[in-house]
Parts: C-alpha cells; sequence; structure tokens
C-alpha cells in the first residue's frame, strides 16, 4: 500500500513536472557586430545561437537568459578577413569556439524595455556589462532585441592598434517559439 501510493505521487509528481517545464525553440536570430576599421564602420554577423531563456516579465527574480553564438560563423563577407579573426590573433576559434551571455539580474525599466547585468564570457575572460533590451510577447512567441557596446581589448580579442577601434557595438535580434 505504501509502495502504490508512492508510486502514484511520484507517478503525479512527474507529470505536473512536464507541465511547468518549457523549451525555447529560437525561429530567427541576427547578431550583428560594428567596429571602425581604419576609420569605416565595418559589420558583420555571428551565427549559431543556442539560448535558454526563461523569462517572465511578472516575475524577473526568477528569470534568466543564457545564450551562446558559434565564433566559427563569423562573417564580414571578406573570407580572408573572417578567417584573420577566427585565428589566434583575434577570437582564437580553435580554442575558445563559443561566446556565452548569462544574465546576473534582470530589471523592468518601462513598458517592453528592460535591462540586464550579464556576464559574457569571449576567450575564457569574463566580464559583467550592462545590456539593454525590449521584451515583447506574441502569442507564443517572445521576440527580444538589444543593443550594447564593449572594449574588445577587454576580452584580449586583438591587440591595440591606430587601424581598428576598441569600440566595438554588438546588435541582438531573436525571436522564440515558447513550447510547453
Amino acid at each position: 500500500m505504501i509502495k502504490r501510493s508512492f508510486l502514484q505521487l511520484l507517478l503525479i509528481f512527474i507529470i505536473s513536472s512536464g507541465f511547468v517545464l518549457q523549451k525555447n525553440v529560437i525561429k530567427h536570430s541576427a547578431i550583428i557586430f560594428q567596429v571602425k576599421n581604419l576609420g569605416i564602420n565595418t559589420t558583420g554577423t555571428i551565427n549559431g545561437l543556442q539560448a535558454d531563456i526563461r523569462f517572465n516579465p511578472a516575475n524577473l527574480s526568477s528569470s534568466s537568459i543564457e545564450a551562446s553564438v558559434d565564433v566559427n560563423t563569423i562573417n564580414t563577407d571578406n573570407a580572408d578577413r573572417d578567417d584573420h579573426l577566427k585565428s589566434d590573433a583575434f577570437f582564437d576559434a580553435a580554442h575558445y569556439p563559443k561566446i556565452t551571455m548569462k544574465s546576473v539580474s534582470l530589471k523592468h525599466r518601462s513598458g517592453n524595455n528592460y535591462a540586464g547585468q550579464f556576464n559574457l564570457t569571449i576567450k575564457g575572460t569574463t566580464k559583467t556589462l550592462a545590456v539593454p533590451f525590449s521584451c515583447v510577447q506574441k502569442g507564443n512567441a517572445m521576440a527580444f532585441k538589444g543593443v550594447f557596446k564593449l572594449n574588445r581589448l577587454d576580452f584580449g580579442v586583438g591587440e591595440s592598434s591606430m587601424i581598428l577601434s576598441n569600440d566595438v557595438t554588438v546588435n541582438i535580434d531573436a525571436e522564440l517559439e515558447v513550447r510547453d
């Protein structure tokens, strides 16, 4: 009798837990970076976004955002430059194939606008950055957009240069489908 009650209780717990867990499927994403090179804005993209987003605007303290991109997908429309960026002189994709972001805290600003503190890891170096972003829910989809700046030298990406700016602007645009 006790075994049967325990098994029934365990089964109910497992079934009810399955309804609480959600899986996010990335419908589309665009990660675009921009840096001045010889005084000209040079842009590129990074693909391979993988994310675990548990975002609840009504309960930000229990929300979290974790994401990564594949350094080997860098594309600046110049194969020689892309290979150079993937080399150990810049991103060292052979040893550090992923760039990761993980939320530390999330705060509501106004309307659909939020601010987050994120640990950004590039080439094994982690720095905390402030990232303003928006989140718009449309049915079972959530659209996230954010823009932030970083200093590439803080992460050991390249060396100080008179030709290449240290400041990089990153635009993130992702839409997720939330599935139960």
